[in-house]
Formats: structure tokens, sequence, C-alpha cells
């Protein structure tokens, strides 16, 4: 009984042994995994920031490459310049969102396509910049050559307008030349035109009446005339041209006015004495020939004559040739 006794308790103490044993190779089982997973855990945020570390850098060296290459392209162009200082602006802020990328773990990728973004930005900018400058070049060369081009023209236009005022000169000294012979030939003419009257004598003007016969008789009533008749003989003339001389009449009754009627061939003409525009009464035509010819003609105006003085002119290429008067009581 005693050795069954004790074989039980061998065999309870070997069961809690096991037990014990089984525990702790459980213990250690979960510690070497928790270790495993620690260790795991430190390898993979040593790469993390490993990773972290390396796009730093690279984010670093990207960037100041950026600057200096934009740096470079400087010039004299203002308007360069500015856009030069405007890219590198926002290359700045570019790295600043990209560096509170790389301060998550969990951002380490988009912080990659960032930088990769901003290598491809850069090229574009750098892009733009040789495209404006070559541009800018361009246009440089187009102001030069039409500089160059206005200068030639200024030159041209010097020289034309040089050119000009010889030619004003010389025409305004022709101008003046041909005014002055003008003013000779004028004066000239004038003194040929006078030369050239048909001077008239022998004016003889009187107040007519028509008789029952259809004859004329001389009255000096003005009551009793119906027509005034105007004869006169012209001057032997050598100066003036043989053909028809056209001599002019002028009545003029008692108030100064000269007596004309349209329709009975009264008009105009020009007084060349004074250049003064005055009526007529009416106009005689002769064939005249250098010689003495004798004109009568009549005044008939279908209207009563007042008494008076009346001034008779007769006028010739515009000039008073003759005159006398004739009164009516």
């Amino acid at each position: 009984m005693a050795t069954d006794t004790g074989s039980n308790s061998q065999r309870k103490l070997l069961a809690v042994a096991a037990s014990i044993i089984a525990v702790l190779l459980l213990v250690i089982v979960i510690l070497l995994v928790n270790r495993n997973k620690t260790v795991n855990a430190n390898q993979d945020l040593t790469t993390q920031l490993d990773e972290a570390e390396q796009l730093k850098a690279e984010l670093e060296k990207e960037y100041y490459e950026a600057l200096s290459e934009l740096e470079e392209m400087r010039g004299s162009n203002e308007e360069l310049n500015a856009l030069i200082e405007k890219q590198q602006a926002e290359l700045k802020a570019s790295k600043t969102q990209i560096e509170g990328l790389l301060s998550n773990k969990n951002e380490l990728a988009r912080a990659r396509r960032e930088i990769n973004n901003l290598t491809t930005k850069v090229q574009e900018y750098v892009a733009e910049i040789e495209k404006l400058r070559q541009e800018n070049e361009e246009l440089v060369a187009q102001t030069e050559e039409l500089s160059s081009e206005n200068q030639t023209l200024s030159t041209n236009l010097n020289q034309q307008r040089d050119s000009t005022r010889r030619l004003v000169s010389a025409r305004e000294a022709l101008l003046s030349e041909k005014e002055q012979l003008e003013a000779t030939r004028r004066r000239l003419a004038k003194k040929v035109n006078i030369a050239s009257v048909v001077q008239v004598e022998s004016l003889d003007v009187e107040g007519q009446k028509v008789r029952n016969n259809g004859k004329f008789a001389s009255r000096r009533s003005a009551k009793n005339v119906e027509q005034i008749q105007i004869c006169f003989e012209t001057t032997a003339n050598q100066v003036a041209e043989p053909g028809t001389e056209v001599f002019l009449i002028r009545i003029i009754n008692p108030n100064g006015e000269t007596l004309a009627i349209d329709n009975l061939g009264s008009g105009t003409f020009q007084n060349n004495a004074d250049l003064q525009t005055v009526r007529f009464t009416k106009m005689a035509e002769v064939s005249y020939e250098n010689d003495v010819n004798d004109i009568c003609t009549i005044w008939a105006p279908g209207q009563a004559f007042q008494e008076g003085v009346y001034n008779i002119e007769i006028y010739n290429k515009g000039y008073l040739a003759g005159s006398t008067q004739l009164e009516l009581r």
C-alpha cells in the first residue's frame, strides 16, 4: 500500500513538473515571437528612416541644383529675371511641402512622387525660360534690324527733306519770277490794251419822237421824247487788231442810274480803269479796219424819260472811249 501511495505522489509531481515545463516553453515561444516582431519592427523602422533620409538628401540635391540652374539663367532682361524669381519661389514652396511629407512615414511614397514631379517641373521651367530667352533674342534682333531700317529711312527722309526744300526754294524762285513776268506781262498787256482802244469823236446824242409818217423828229422836252439816238465816229488806230469792235454805251439818267433793260441787250462789264463791274445800256458792233467808221444806234425803252441831264459814255475794251451829255427839259 505504501508503495502505491508513493508512486501516485511521484506521478503527480511529474505531471505538475510537465505542466510547468509546458507553460515555460509556451512563455519562451511567446517571448521569441514577440522578440522577432520587435526586431522586424525595428528593422522596418530603420528601413523607413533610412529611406526618409535618402529622400531628404535627394530633395536637397534636386532643390539646390534647380536653384543654381535657374540662377545661371539670369540676365539683363527684367521680365526673365522676374519669371526666374517666381519659379524659385514656387520651388521653395514645393520643397516645404515635400519636407512635410517626409516627416510622416506613411507619406514617403507620395514624397518620392513629389520629388520626381519637382524634377519635371524644373525641366519645364528651364524650357520655358529658354523659349522666352530665344524669343527675346529674336525680338532684340528684329529691334536692331528695325532700328537700322529706321536709321536708313531717317537718313533717306532727311535727304528727301533737303531735296524737297531745294525744290520748294527753286519753285518759289520760279513762282516769284513767274509772278514778276506775269505782272510785267499784265502791265504791257494793259498798255497794249489801252493803246488799242478805239476812241470815238463827233459824239452826237439827241432825243427823238416818231412822227405819224414814221420819221423821227428831234425833241428837247422830256415828255415828248420816245427814244434817244446816239451817233459817233470811230478814230483810226493802227494798234488795234482789224475785226469786229464792240462799243458799250451807258446812258446815265439824272439820278445817276444807268438805264438798262436786259431784254433790250443791256448787261454788265468790267471797267478796266478801276476794275469795277458796271451796267451798260446797250452794245454796238462795227467791222473795224483801223479807219474811221460812223455808227448810230437807238435806245427806245418804251418808257417815259424824266427831265434833267443825261450822261452818255461809250466804252471800248473796258475803257472809256468818249462821252457827252444830253439835257431834256
